[in-house]
């Protein structure tokens, strides 16, 4: 048997026995037995041995969370507040959490006490939204120590208390938490919590890129950029940049736009900024928005319009950027003082 005979035999041994484990459990799932019901809405979920079918997966864990599967109702909770499968109901999906959380599922706790900060499917309850990230937290929930760290840090319910926020991501970052190398970075960035110590904070940023974070990237490319707690290096910037920008952030795509328009590390080329701008436009970004009404107000990269300037600066407006309604306001003045 040549080698790739015998990849098949045993490619066409897998399928065989996921055939034969998906008729077992409908054998068991038949019979009412919660876990083969289970794992069978598994198994519809992911499309794992049978094609994805959102639908069946609810009925199955419907059937199987009506018994009490933890897990279950624990993943009816998920596709109900995301609407997966069924109408989204975050009602729904905050019983099917309370059923599960009180079983002790940890990421049932974290899921009822987001719902309980956002005020979705039940009355907002900031108390009651920590309570329940605590009892993920003592589980080991990063995302829950997460969590905590952004209540103490947007005043949610308790006082708004840096020092308290930096601690709970810290403890989230010690599990690993992408998200809290970023907040960590930011807080020691501009000295809330900690005194500002710009070294530590390209440490936490350069953690979060390394972990494949796009915010990590444009932080790191800012701190370049600025020459903060670093030498000034543009090159360097750009490259931070440009590698969230490729990975679809706007953010970055507005500062490579920047970058060119500005002729920061590279040539003037309007119409390289003009292509970043027009990327990060494309995802509705305030900065992008406003920058494309400047470059179509005065020329640069296109021919200038500026009918399409206003409509850039109105978008931009409308999404709070604090220079897009002046600027909008002063074109405006200037088209009616010339048609007087």
């Amino acid at each position: 048997m040549t080698k790739m005979e015998e990849l098949l035999k045993q490619q066409q041994d897998i399928v065989a026995a996921i055939a034969a484990e998906f008729k077992r459990g409908v054998e068991e799932a038949a019979k009412g037995m919660a876990d083969a019901q289970y794992n069978l809405a598994v198994m519809h979920h992911h499309g794992q041995g049978v094609p994805r079918n959102l639908p069946e997966a609810v009925r199955g864990y419907k059937l199987a969370a009506d018994q009490g599967h933890i897990g279950a109702q624990f993943n009816l909770g998920v596709m109900c507040e995301k609407g997966q499968g069924v109408d989204e109901d975050c009602v729904q999906a905050f019983s099917w959490y309370k059923l599960a959380a009180g079983h002790g599922h940890a990421g049932a706790q974290l899921n009822l006490g987001a719902l309980y900060e956002r005020g979705t499917g039940v009355k907002q309850d900031y108390q009651e939204a920590m309570r329940c990230y605590k009892l993920a937290s003592d589980k080991g929930s990063a995302d829950a120590k997460f969590a905590i760290g952004c209540m103490f840090e947007n005043h949610h319910g308790v006082e708004q208390d840096f020092a308290a926020a930096m601690a709970w991501y810290k403890l989230a970052a010690a599990l690993g938490h992408v998200e809290s190398h970023v907040k960590l970075g930011i807080l020691y960035e501009k000295g809330m919590g900690a005194r500002q110590d710009y070294a530590e904070a390209m440490r936490w940023y350069k953690l979060a890129a390394v972990s494949g974070s796009n915010p990590g990237h444009l932080h790191v490319g800012s701190l370049y950029e600025n020459g903060l707690g670093v030498k000034e290096d543009y090159h360097e910037a750009l490259r931070w940049y440009k590698s969230a920008a490729d990975h679809g952030s706007a953010d970055a795509q507005n500062r490579m736009g920047f970058m060119y328009s500005n002729a920061k590390g590279v040539k003037q080329d309007y119409h390289e900024a003009m292509r970043w701008y027009q990327l990060a436009g494309a995802q509705d970004h305030a900065g992008a928005l406003a920058n494309l009404g400047f470059m179509h107000e005065h020329g640069q990269g296109v021919e200038e319009n500026e009918v399409r300037a206003l409509g850039f600066y109105a978008k931009a407006a409308k999404k709070g950027d604090p220079n897009a309604a002046k600027n909008r306001d002063m074109l405006e003045a200037r088209i009616a003082a010339h048609r007087k």
